[in-house]
């Protein structure tokens, strides 16, 4: 572990010691506390091989969410294949803010719009008992992803459907949305890890990286029920024409969650 944690430094891997206790624990099958305790175990031939071909993966700039096929959000383990985005850090904000405007305990329907693997609306209804949700996208192989784990973790009370935003119908307690908000012009310019790696159409949001808050903020009115929050994602620098976008369409910004280098990353909205 730590020739491979030299090995991911010296290839300027910034979270090297992290990866490399992953991806030894992934080739040993063991979690943290096995690998402690296995300490002084030897690598088997199998075990050597796997290893050998992740830690190539990884100096590729592969993810290691990608090479072990899953990824922790919210305390919960989701699986992510290529046809969803890596649930990030940063996206608990959008959960961290959903959950401090709605009852945990009532019988809310959630709507989560460009669902992916699901992270979103899964850590929600995990913590809201007696809520319900479904998960739009429109990738039929994210949904198949999302709807994996939901199985996983046991909450059926998800469902999941293929559309895109402006087709959904209902009226929703609670609406949330990681959607695609990189400039299509800035996508080369991401770590090769997120340009080479997540599905396009999961990070592209047009021109100016405002597509999808176009359609959410045309649609959320008719979606919302009186009461109900909008609660999104947003990038670095955007807060303030995402703000005027929902402005413009009669929502107003109710509150405001930054992650934890500060940046305004989450919004809530409400119809006037």
């Amino acid at each position: 572990r730590r020739a491979l944690t030299a090995k991911f430094r010296a290839a300027s891997i910034e979270s090297a010691e992290l990866d490399a206790r992953i991806l030894v624990g992934h080739a040993l099958q063991l979690d943290h506390a096995g690998l402690a305790a296995a300490e002084k175990q030897g690598l088997s031939e199998s075990a050597a091989s796997l290893l050998e071909v992740c830690a190539a993966r990884r100096l590729a700039r592969e993810p290691v969410a990608r090479i072990v096929g899953e990824k922790e959000f919210w305390d919960l383990s989701f699986k992510v294949t290529p046809a969803v985005l890596v649930p990030r850090p940063e996206t608990e904000t959008v959960v961290e803010l959903a959950l401090s405007l709605v009852d945990r305990a009532a019988p809310l329907r959630i709507a989560d719009l460009g669902t992916g693997s699901g992270a979103i609306l899964l850590a929600l209804l995990s913590e809201m008992p007696h809520a319900r949700g479904v998960g739009i996208d429109i990738s039929a192989d994210a949904l198949d992803v999302a709807h994996a784990n939901a199985e996983r973790l046991g909450l059926d009370r998800a469902a999941f459907a293929l559309c895109d935003f402006a087709a959904v119908d209902g009226t929703f307690d609670l609406v949330v949305s990681n959607p695609p908000y990189v400039a299509s012009g800035d996508i080369a310019m991401l770590a090769p890890e997120v340009r080479n790696h997540d599905p396009v159409h999961a990070l592209d949001g047009g021109t100016d990286g405002l597509n999808a808050y176009r359609v959410l903020a045309a649609n959320a009115a008719r979606l919302l029920t009186p009461a109900g929050p909008l609660v999104v994602e947003i990038g670095a620098g955007q807060e303030q024409a995402v703000s005027g976008l929902f402005a413009h369409n009669g929502l107003a910004i109710s509150a405001t969650r930054h992650d934890l280098s500060g940046i305004p990353r989450a919004l809530a909205a409400k119809a006037r």
